[in-house]
């Protein structure tokens, strides 16, 4: 897993599970605490994830939310669009440009 931005604009690329699920929410944390305004979250370059990723950006998204910020999805890939939509964090979580749920593949 790699990251890289600052505090208006962090990329996540590679894996975002169990293993590097500290160091992705050290860096969400401290980009929440030091900026302002929305923090855009480009997932475009994410290869896999698990339920551990998924709850870093969740516990990301709150801290935004108790610093009077908004955590802002982009680039989410197909696969976890679906899972957005399964789990219903779709309706939660802020994602550039919406999913557009009936375009989706079946599971």
């Amino acid at each position: 897993m790699y990251i890289r931005g600052d505090h208006a604009e962090v990329v996540v690329g590679g894996r975002l599970d169990v293993r590097s699920a500290a160091d992705a929410r050290t860096v969400l944390h401290s980009a929440v605490d030091d900026g302002a305004g929305d923090l855009v979250l480009d997932l475009s370059e994410l290869d896999s994830w698990d339920a551990t990723g998924l709850g870093v950006i969740m516990g990301a998204h709150r801290r935004a939310g108790r610093c009077g910020r908004r955590l802002v999805l982009r680039g989410v890939p197909p696969q976890m669009q679906r899972l957005l939509v399964a789990t219903r964090l779709h309706r939660i979580l802020a994602i550039e440009g919406g999913i557009g749920v009936e375009s989706l593949p079946r599971v």
